[in-house]
């Protein structure tokens, strides 16, 4: 019995790290300061940067968050570290231009918050902190509201 559960386990480990690969393609659409569209074999996929929690579009620094994003991957070669879909059927990946994360690059510019609810990476969260002390992006903002309090006054 004990061998039948090993090796249903090794089966269920083997289909789930088949089931999330790494991909790559050109960015062709940005929605917002963690959303993305990736061409891969000619279909737009969705990429939800996981990890991360930028400003709605309707909230200060939303517009600014996607054009920083914007800057960073349109039209650009990413590779997207894939974790796995999210509620809404997005694809949640770490984006990487030139082997730099995007994911960070958006914190660490304060354009984004590490997500707390989800964040694995605690690095992000010290990327916060340094932008927050050095009143980068929306850190300007005496009292910023995170976007997942934001979202729940809609």
């Amino acid at each position: 019995m004990r061998a039948l559960r090993s090796l249903f386990a090794c089966a269920l480990l083997a289909f789930y790290s088949a089931a999330w690969a790494d991909f790559s393609g050109s960015v062709v659409g940005v929605i917002d300061g963690d959303t993305i569209d990736v061409l891969v074999e000619n279909r737009p996929v969705r990429v939800r940067l996981a990890q991360i929690d930028a400003p709605e579009r309707t909230q200060a620094f939303g517009t600014r968050s996607r054009q920083a994003l914007s800057a960073m991957v349109f039209r650009q070669a990413v590779t997207v570290a894939e974790a796995g879909p999210d509620r809404y059927g997005r694809t949640l990946g770490t984006v990487f231009v030139a082997g730099v994360s995007v994911n960070a690059a958006m914190i660490d510019q304060g354009m984004a918050w590490a997500y707390r609810q989800y964040v694995t990476d605690r690095s992000l969260i010290q990327l916060e902190a340094q932008a927050r002390a050095a009143r980068r992006g929306l850190w300007v903002d005496p009292a910023p509201v995170e976007p997942w309090l934001f979202r729940r006054t809609k």
